[in-house]
């Protein structure tokens, strides 16, 4: 049986965003503290941009839209975070703009993390 969520997910893959294929060349095979994460990775009902399953870390590239409908986007980060997820959003501008300093906002949480709760 085939999960319609997996397929929405690769159809998302092969359309990424500029900030978002920005992001997964600092995040892929492992580049950030040795964390493995996924792109487009179905949760429930949602499909989030990248994850790391073993940090239950949720990375969001937000464009335009996001700004129109915060209401859709707070219950999608209530229902992730009430899954035990943590979720960190930046707008695509600052991704684009700011690479380095978003990468590093990523690794100083999973520091953070790995000290709280060792791998």
């Amino acid at each position: 049986m085939r999960h319609p969520h997996r397929d929405r997910a690769r159809a998302l893959r092969r359309q990424s965003t500029e900030a978002e294929r920005c992001l997964w060349r600092y995040l892929r095979n492992r580049q950030c503290l040795g964390r493995k994460f996924r792109r487009q990775f179905p949760i429930g009902p949602y499909i989030a941009d990248f994850a790391c399953p073993d940090a239950m870390l949720i990375i969001e590239a937000d464009g335009g839209q996001h700004s129109a409908d915060k209401t859709k986007d707070a219950r999608r980060t209530t229902f992730l975070e009430n899954k035990g997820w943590t979720v960190l959003r930046f707008w695509n501008n600052d991704i684009l703009a700011h690479t380095e300093g978003v990468f590093e906002v990523i690794r100083d949480w999973l520091r953070a993390k790995s000290i709280d709760h060792p791998v």
